[in-house]
């Protein structure tokens, strides 16, 4: 996504007038749509293949890309690739936790990405790039920072994944959902059936 970012570096303007951190910063007060379905919320790169590995896992009924953790009010995409919001690309997943654990979802977010990579996934570098797991619950955080400890012991670098309170999520622009899915760049349709094992395309 590192391409289509370029086209915004630059368009600084709105990003810079119109911060408001009291609002961004606060807490992601959403609800799923269901009381037995819960949320979880993860950044490791370019959200669309990232939403598209967690769309495939049973128990995942909903997923929504977007932006958090910065410091603009209502972010745009050019917002955001302005480098100068310190939102990260996410994704937020819904899921019902007796279908689907938050381990599993844990499990395809350090296969999805390079969690030892500082603001970059391969070509798509800045600071919303990052890696993060923003967590609802007290329970999300113990689970994700034993889970982190986990992935550490396997690798000879540094994790720099960041764990952080789950902050307002602002859903990016629709063209952005389900990308993939739809046909990504290329017009080619990548699956998202529950199960599916095909390789991810990053871009389409």
């Amino acid at each position: 996504m590192y391409w289509l970012s370029r086209l915004w570096f630059g368009s600084t303007t709105r990003a810079t007038e119109n911060m408001d951190s009291s609002i961004a910063q606060g807490p992601d007060d959403d609800k799923p749509a269901s009381s037995v379905q819960h949320f979880a919320q993860f950044g490791a790169g370019c959200f669309w293949s990232v939403e598209l590995a967690f769309q495939r896992l049973p128990g995942v009924t909903k997923t929504e890309v977007g932006y958090s953790q910065g410091l603009l009010h209502n972010p745009t995409y050019a917002d955001v690739c302005s480098g100068t919001t310190r939102h990260s690309e996410v994704v937020r997943v819904h899921y019902d936790p007796k279908e689907c654990s938050y381990e599993s979802l844990l499990d395809a977010f350090w296969a999805k990405h390079d969690p030892t990579t500082p603001n970059r996934q391969g070509n798509d570098v800045g600071t919303q790039y990052r890696s993060g797991i923003y967590y609802y619950t007290p329970e999300q955080e113990k689970t994700a920072r034993e889970s982190l400890e986990q992935q550490q012991n396997k690798l000879n670098r540094k994790i720099v994944t960041e764990i952080l309170p789950a902050k307002k999520f602002y859903r990016a622009e629709e063209y952005h959902q389900q990308y993939l899915e739809k046909g990504g760049r290329f017009g080619c349709k990548q699956s998202s059936s529950k199960g599916c094992n095909d390789p991810i395309r990053c871009y389409g």
